[in-house]
């Protein structure tokens, strides 16, 4: 009888014109990773972020995300490439940015949430002063030569006037013991609202709700993936509350995860709670942050820690499959920042 093997050879050699290797598994494929610049987390990730790949951080407010991105996109500028930062929430520091060893003529800071102008607006407010700031406003004439009110004997006119009408009688509030009267109010009614409106009222900014500036990072985010050219893309939603943020379609970061694979950009995903699920390679959760206490009454810095929380694929060291449970590798990583003023320690 043929082993198993003979058997294998002949079914890939009848088969081989048609489907070549067919009883062969595909290769399982390892991205490159790319550096965060922190030797810690580094570690943990066996080399830095993956490339071409979505990559989710969440967390808490100072846990340390926008710090590893920074961190990140530093090492990113350095050698040269272009990188882009989406801000949801209008919240990003160009100077902490600097100070971090990021190059900002190498970073395309997106700004959701302003009314779009056309260029002319733009260089006009930017390049133009406006005719008030280049002439003397007027004297005012007041008290002393040059106060802002008038003389204070005019500011006692219609005050006996004022007092008159509290103690009339239509002012004077009923006692308690008196009868009061009812008053009918009327029914409110409602009128129906039209799908059109109703639909305009849930995406304005007026209530309260961000889905204005949500769907403007979205689109901007599309249009920078499809584009090209960019090794890292941020988008930062860090400041939108998990319910808000929760409700982008599984779609859109399909999207997003097969341009970032044909663009072989890093997309780096800043939340507060997982909402790509399945699209993200990678899922970083942030602990918050803790005072450093090198100091008893001066502020030093932070202690963070990030844990993998999901890793959909590792690099294997060899392809012997062992019969007992391997050690399991360490799924948490430490690193603090420093102030400027706490110098080296």
């Amino acid at each position: 009888m043929p082993s198993s093997s003979t058997i294998r050879l002949q079914i890939e050699a009848s088969l081989a014109h048609r489907i070549p290797s067919a009883l062969t598994p595909s290769p399982r494929v390892i991205r490159p990773v790319v550096p965060t610049g922190i030797t810690s987390v580094d570690a943990l990730l066996e080399g830095g972020l993956p490339a071409g790949a979505t990559t989710e951080m969440t967390g808490p407010e100072c846990s340390g995300r926008t710090s590893l991105a920074l961190s990140f996109l530093a090492g990113i500028t350095r050698t040269g490439s272009v990188t882009a930062w989406i801000d949801v929430g209008d919240a990003w520091d160009p100077e902490s940015a600097a100070s971090a060893g990021v190059e900002l003529s190498r970073v395309l800071w997106i700004r959701c949430g302003h009314p779009l102008k056309s260029n002319m607006e733009y260089s006009r407010e930017t390049f133009r002063v406006p005719d008030r700031y280049l002439v003397a406003p007027p004297i005012k004439k007041g008290l002393h030569g040059g106060g802002f009110g008038p003389h204070p004997r005019t500011e006692v006119k219609g005050l006996p006037a004022a007092v008159s009408e509290l103690f009339q009688p239509s002012a004077i509030a009923p006692r308690c013991a008196e009868p009061q009267p009812r008053v009918k109010r009327e029914r409110e009614s409602v009128a129906p609202v039209s799908p059109q409106i109703q639909s305009k009222n849930k995406t304005s900014v007026g209530n309260g709700k961000p889905w204005k500036r949500i769907e403007q990072a979205l689109r901007t985010a599309d249009l920078v993936l499809q584009a090209g050219g960019f090794a890292a893309i941020v988008l930062d939603m860090a400041g939108i509350a998990p319910e808000y943020a929760s409700r982008v379609p599984l779609a859109t970061w399909f999207r997003y995860r097969t341009a970032a694979e044909r663009t072989r950009a890093c997309l780096l995903l800043l939340t507060q709670h997982p909402c790509a699920k399945s699209s993200s390679e990678l899922l970083l959760r942030f602990r918050a942050g803790v005072a450093r206490s090198d100091e008893i009454s001066v502020f030093t810095g932070m202690e963070y820690r990030v844990e993998i929380e999901r890793k959909r694929f590792s690099q294997a060291t060899n392809n012997v499959v062992e019969i007992r449970k391997p050690p399991q590798r360490e799924t948490a990583a430490n690193w603090g920042s420093q102030t400027t003023w706490a110098g080296r320690r």
